[in-house]
């Protein structure tokens, strides 16, 4: 397992928890936390006895967002005698950024988001890239970046959309308004809301849970599915899925289903 300098991940019954570890700063962002979250969603998705991952925040909220001093210090980190090199050099960084919070989607097993307290700013470009979001009733949620005088540039803009629908997307882009938990459960960012933190972290594990009873390659199948899904037709859903079927229908997975159907057992899949 990688080391990691800003978050913890422990792995317990086929569960991967990644924890965001900076509660002195409320979890904010810096650059050691990106490239943490990235590798250790690389370290999930290569790792066969990990089936699903649960995402969270140690202390009293979920994340900050982006810490500002990071912020303030990309001037200096992409500056060039030329100033299209500058451009250049920043563009590239935040492509990065881009990348690491695509490395849940790039993750082939299920990423369950629990947000309790704060999530603000890159927390949102964050839980938009998990595959389900849940909250405790002491959660908010706000897409602060309209209030430092930039555009939200790692997700939020282009993924919540897809989640919440346009309209609310731009009204919360355009104010940096408060979500508190019942929005987010009625406009549909999270599944579901819980009385607690401890509420939120024993459910979202008992889902986790669940998820890894399940044929491990049907559960990768399924998220690839639904991904691709959202950014294509249902022609090229339809296709795809198809041909997937075609290779990897027929698996080992399949027969200790069918077998434990028929004997009323639950199935042992590998991993």
């Amino acid at each position: 397992m990688p080391s990691f300098e800003s978050l913890t991940l422990n792995v317990e019954d086929h569960i991967a928890t990644v924890r965001l570890n900076r509660p002195e700063k409320l979890n904010a962002m810096n650059l050691a936390m990106w490239h943490d979250i990235r590798s250790a969603f690389q370290y999930i998705d290569e790792t066969p006895d990990i089936r699903v991952a649960i995402l969270e925040g140690e202390g009293k909220g979920f994340t900050a967002g982006i810490d500002l001093q990071m912020m303030m210090g990309v001037g200096a980190q992409v500056r060039d005698d030329c100033d299209g090199r500058t451009r250049e050099n920043l563009r590239r960084v935040i492509l990065d950024l881009q990348d690491t919070l695509t490395s849940l989607e790039r993750c082939r097993k299920p990423v369950l988001a629990a947000v309790h307290g704060a999530c603000v700013g890159g927390g949102i470009d964050l839980i938009c890239c998990a595959d389900m979001r849940y909250c405790s009733s002491d959660a908010w949620f706000t897409i602060k970046e309209i209030d430092i005088g930039m555009v939200a540039d790692v997700g939020t803009l282009q993924r919540l959309p897809r989640l919440i629908g346009e309209g609310i997307t731009r009204e919360l882009a355009y104010t940096a308004r408060k979500v508190d938990a019942a929005e987010a459960k009625d406009i549909r960012l999270v599944n579901r809301v819980f009385e607690s933190p401890e509420a939120l972290r024993a459910g979202v594990r008992e889902i986790a849970a669940t998820i890894a009873a399940k044929s491990p390659l049907s559960i990768r199948g399924a998220k690839e599915m639904i991904t691709y899904a959202r950014d294509h037709s249902i022609a090229d859903g339809l296709n795809y899925v198809a041909t997937w079927n075609a290779a990897m229908l027929m698996s080992a997975d399949l027969q200790a289903a069918m077998m434990a159907a028929m004997s009323k057992s639950a199935p042992q899949f590998k991993d």
